[in-house]
């Protein structure tokens, strides 16, 4: 039998051959802009953490599945992280890929959307407010769903920090964060 950790494993090892197929395809296309938006959010913990986050996208250049109901696409962020709670605080730096399916036509001007990312994280600390993270090194696993118009995008996720149980005590940390973009 396959362990619930062991299943994780493998997810994220699909998730990330799947990232480095798109980066590959996205690294020979002619696109001039290195950065397609910029974003802020701000978000909290179960345990009433205030979460604030600074990004820049990178979006695919390439779509995926695309039929009379939708596409799949997706970008690449790198964001700036600060956790804090009654003095306690973390910074950090997340690396993710993000898998985006948007609904509806191409040529509409307002694009509902879904998505899901696993990406990676480096944090200053392990420990917040009693909560012992383990490691620096830590996954970050996000779903969401937001509306992209056409020079913004506003987007609900529900975030999980964790470090995979590479090394116990794994407490992780859930999040619920409200961003909004600007897309140039």
């Amino acid at each position: 039998m396959i362990s619930t950790q062991n299943k994780g494993a493998g997810m994220k090892r699909w998730f990330l051959i799947l990232s480095l197929y798109s980066f590959t395809i996205n690294s020979f296309a002619e696109d001039t802009h290195f950065i397609n938006e910029v974003s802020i959010g701000i978000g909290e913990s179960k345990d009433n953490i205030g979460i604030y986050r600074l990004g820049a996208k990178k979006n695919f250049e390439t779509t995926f599945f695309e039929s009379d109901y939708g596409w799949l696409s997706g970008y690449y962020e790198a964001s700036l992280n600060y956790w804090e709670k009654e003095g306690d605080q973390i910074y950090g730096i997340v690396l993710s890929p993000v898998f985006v399916y948007y609904m509806g036509s191409k040529s509409n001007t307002i694009h509902p959307y879904i998505e899901a990312s696993i990406g990676v994280a480096c944090i200053s600390d392990t420990m917040i407010q009693g909560r012992n993270m383990t490691t620096n090194f830590q996954f970050e696993d996000r779903v969401g769903a937001g509306i992209k118009m056409e020079s913004f995008d506003l987007n609900a996720r529900y975030m999980h920090y964790s470090n995979a149980s590479i090394k116990q005590p794994n407490s992780g940390i859930d999040i619920f964060i409200f961003t909004m973009s600007y897309i140039f």
